[in-house]
């Protein structure tokens, strides 16, 4: 039987307002889905890490042109409420899934009804560039529809502020407030006309002198640019328009991409899951070098983000790094060899969030530049920048989930430019005779091998909105004396800022906005951490361990790895 509440709020997607296509949805919910009408319309989507993320269809919590519409009336009037008078303008881009073409056009009409002057981009662009066009052009504000790495049936609203940064607390809460005080789709106000500006290779341009300007070594570039072969994927998504062309003006003449993911396809129907985060990902392509002799494989997200490698190692296999692996060499990398060059700022610093490895810090501290952790979401590194912008130096950032900041031109991941950096760092340890594989090895002796891994627990729908809210609790209320056969030293509670350390019963602040984080510090220096995902139905566990000292690296990588998966079963269902 269909709740009252639930069917109250079906019904009201009967009314004409909605088109015909829409309501006959939503009738054959109410007569033969009352599971899936329930999921539809017990809840309106809410903005978290990444913004509006959810399945496309029909109803409040999902996807679609209404839901798109009160969105962004609800971010106009938030806009009108807090900017000067005068004229204001948005940027929009859109990535390559299905309806984020009709989605982005939904938006512009609405913000050009609300009196906005609207930049477009002319066809699917990756998400760092709309961040760019939002600060090239003086933008107000901007948009980006993707859903980044997830399944083929979500679609999502990214909302970015004047820095090109995705908004945080308050900008977040009070657009949502904006869009909840809405009645409906009779109080959005669309434009008749599309007036917008489009964008096009113009911008393109711009954004790849920037990338360019990011290279340091370019003269080891212009020498050995050929050596190496490199394999790119743009696993159907944005990439495809800008990486290529990215590495061709820099000089890599040994370039292929994968032809059979390299056309837009909101199905990415040649793979299970768009994420470079998982190994099948990057199949195809990890085939295509085997067979070429390349030594290097690229893949970016669809909307351009994250980007994940692999590297051929003796026996002619390839090993993919994790996302941590790729941030610590591009973190060495960048300050090395900036140090060595006399190019790196006295007043330099590095960030990064607070699951992603602590060896950052090491090799951070070894450079003499300050890093600072933020919370989960890169919206959080461009925050520290906005703040320290007049007195320091951004040089680079990142997150164990593959995504990283190259420089500051780019408020958000930038799978393109990092991208670049990482055939770079390929090429320069290839003249200094070493693989990616040996410079990691390299980093590791030096400062300490760390391993990490994570578990994304799926708990969708209602029941599993409460179960990971449960979860939560639980570790709060009944926190754990012991993990995986270790003792809990610290306990670190982001939501009530604050580090308990058991044994000495004392506390301390945590300096960071309250988010629904738990982290636990182990007696063998292991720490976990868990949170609900901000973007998809999962709760998450992050397990970073290390050794400071070991007599084989092979060995120790795999006693580490074993400790890895012992903390890993002790939160698996």
């Amino acid at each position: 039987m269909i709740e009252k509440e639930i069917l109250d709020k079906a019904q009201q997607w009967l009314d004409p307002i909605y088109d015909e296509d829409t309501r006959n949805q939503v009738q054959s919910l109410i007569d033969n889905d009352p599971e899936q009408l329930k999921e539809s319309f017990y809840k309106s989507l809410e903005f978290g890490t990444g913004g509006l993320r959810g399945v496309m269809g029909v109803g409040p919590n999902r996807m679609n042109r209404y839901s798109i519409g009160l969105a962004t009336q609800g971010f106009a009037n938030y806009l009108k409420k807090n900017l000067e008078a005068g004229e204001h303008s948005v940027a929009i881009a859109y990535d390559c899934r299905n309806n984020s073409q009709l989605f982005a056009q939904e938006t512009a009409r609405v913000f050009l009804g609300n009196g906005f002057k609207v930049y477009l981009f002319k066809e699917l662009r990756p998400t760092p560039l709309l961040s760019y066009a939002v600060r090239k052009l003086g933008c107000s504000a901007g948009v980006v529809i993707t859903a980044s790495h997830n399944p083929p049936k979500y679609n999502g609203y990214k909302v970015y502020w004047s820095d090109g940064a995705q908004v945080i607390d308050p900008h977040d809460q009070g657009i949502i407030q904006e869009v909840q005080a809405l009645n409906g789709p009779q109080d959005v106000i669309l434009s008749d006309a599309d007036d917008w500006t489009l964008l096009g290779k113009e911008m393109d341009e711009q954004f790849l002198q920037e990338v360019e300007a990011n290279a340091i070594e370019k003269e080891v570039i212009r020498k050995h640019g050929g050596d190496l072969g490199i394999v790119y994927t743009s696993l159907h998504g944005t990439g495809a328009t800008l990486i290529p062309a990215a590495l061709e003006r820099l000089g890599f003449s040994k370039v292929e991409v994968v032809a059979a993911q390299h056309e837009p396809d909101g199905n990415f129907s040649t793979v299970e899951s768009p994420n470079p985060e998982e190994k099948p990902a990057l199949d195809m392509a990890i085939d295509q070098a085997k067979a070429s002799g390349a030594a290097l494989v690229l893949g970016t997200d669809p909307d351009t983000d994250r980007v994940g490698i692999a590297v051929r190692t003796p026996k002619g296999e390839f090993e993919l790094f994790n996302g941590n692996d790729t941030g610590v060499l591009l973190t060495w990398y960048q300050l090395s060899r900036k140090k060595e060059r006399g190019e790196l700022p006295s007043n330099a610093y590095i960030a990064k969030t607070i699951v992603t490895t602590p060896l950052l810090d090491r090799i951070a501290k070894h450079f003499g530049v300050p890093s600072y952790d933020t919370l989960t979401g890169f919206k959080y590194i461009a925050g520290v920048i906005r703040d320290r912008e007049a007195n320091e130096q951004f040089i680079t950032g990142g997150e164990e989930s593959y995504g990283y900041m190259i420089g500051d031109f780019v408020r958000d991941k930038d799978g393109v430019s990092a991208a670049t950096m990482i055939c770079e760092m390929a090429v320069w340890a290839h003249a200094q005779g070493m693989t990616l594989l040996e410079l990691r090895e390299r980093i590791h002796k030096e400062f300490g091998l760390f391993r990490e891994s994570l578990i994304s627990l799926k708990k969708e729908g209602i029941s599993g909105a409460e179960e990971i809210k449960q979860r939560m609790e639980n570790y709060r209320s009944a926190t754990p004396s012991s993990l995986a056969g270790a003792k809990v030293l610290e306990v670190r509670d982001f939501r009530s800022s604050e580090i308990r350390y058991l044994e000495e019963g004392r506390t301390e602040t945590i300096d960071l906005p309250s988010s629904n984080v738990m982290q636990f510090l182990l007696e063998d220096g292991a720490l976990v951490t868990a949170r609900p995902s901000g973007t998809e139905p999962k709760i998450k566990y992050y397990f970073s361990v290390h050794a400071n000292e070991f007599a084989d690296y092979a060995e120790e990588r795999k006693k580490l790895d074993k400790r890895l998966n012992q903390l890993a079963d002790a939160f698996l269902d």
